[in-house]
């Protein structure tokens, strides 16, 4: 009788729990498994399932990558005081431990990944190429003169390349992806389960919302600055909090680049004040969301609001994407 139960409730889309052994037959794991499936359903005890009706079918993941500039518009020292080219390899080479985890958990999800570099040195590039050359990763280069008639005129070289490559990025997400657009800066460096428990939290949390969302995957110490309004959601292993400001390393989808372009493209003419003012104010209008606590290290300097994230393993998750550690 047992076993036609657990059959039937299969069939009807049920799950069964068993407190006392503390395992779900139907799902054939142990509640402390990841008991969601990908693209059907979202379960989290003692919460229940969320039916999952925003599916996500593929991700292009965008990299903004100059191995030279040490901190962009600043003259300070990131923490651990290393060279830029270090902070490059060892963000591209967390993200690359994150993507082969959540290929080798998602099977159907597709994922594209391409680098867009701004005018490397030959041994940086060398560096970057033999660290991506067997992970089916994209290295193109920063178009500079297809941006000068469009960018106002800069203090700098570096704040007009900045633009430039924002803008470059922006628009290959726009012509390229298909559904989630990742873009990331080089400067981050990423837990090992950031991409999958972003794509699930994705999934759950805008099918219970019932719209495409943003999110951004670093807590920024910023957040905590002010005494603010937030709502809290459930994602696939932890909490996420509503913000309305995110830097230029973020994730949405290719419906909602369309629908804010002006957005995006204005944000890429001149350098404003804050920098990413007219994305902010798309988080007026849409859902943004950062996660608690972070799946993403901002390696900035160490009294940075726009930086490190609270309550993280800084020298861990340095230490650990070392190439060749």
């Amino acid at each position: 009788m047992k076993k036609i139960f657990i059959k039937l409730a299969k069939l009807l889309g049920f799950e069964i729990i068993d407190q006392n052994k503390f395992f779900s037959p139907t799902l054939e794991k142990e509640l402390n498994d990841d008991l969601s499936k990908f693209n059907s359903k979202s379960i989290i005890l003692p919460l229940g399932d969320v039916k999952i009706t925003r599916k996500v079918n593929s991700i292009l993941i965008i990299v903004r990558m100059n191995t030279d500039i040490e901190i962009w518009d600043q003259n300070k020292k990131r923490l651990f005081e290393e060279p830029k080219i270090e902070y490059s390899i060892r963000s591209i080479n967390s993200l690359i431990k994150s993507i082969n985890h959540c290929q080798n958990e998602l099977l159907e999800l597709k994922v594209k990944t391409v680098i867009i570099d701004d005018n490397s040195k030959i041994e940086n590039l060398n560096k970057i190429k033999n660290l991506i050359e067997n992970n089916n990763i994209e290295l193109i280069s920063l178009n500079h003169d297809k941006y000068k008639p469009a960018i106002k005129q800069q203090k700098t070289n570096q704040t007009f390349s900045n633009l430039a490559s924002l803008l470059q990025s922006f628009e290959f997400g726009k012509d390229n992806g298909e559904d989630l657009i990742f873009f990331v800066e080089d400067d981050y460096l990423h837990t090992k389960t950031m991409l999958k428990e972003i794509i699930l939290s994705f999934e759950r949390i805008s099918s219970q919302l019932n719209k495409d969302i943003f999110m951004c995957p670093s807590d920024y110490p910023y957040n905590y600055m002010k005494h603010e309004n937030t709502n809290i959601f459930i994602g696939s292993h932890r909490h996420w909090r509503t913000i309305d400001k995110t830097l230029c390393t973020f994730l949405t989808t290719k419906k909602l680049i369309d629908k804010y372009w002006k957005n995006f493209y204005q944000n890429c003419l001149n350098r404003h004040d804050p920098f990413e003012k007219y994305l902010n104010e798309i988080y007026q209008t849409e859902t943004c969301i950062s996660p608690i606590k972070s799946l993403s290290l901002h390696m900035t300097n160490v009294n940075s609001s726009y930086g490190l994230s609270p309550f993280i393993d800084y020298k861990k998750l340095w230490d650990e994407n070392k190439l060749n550690a």
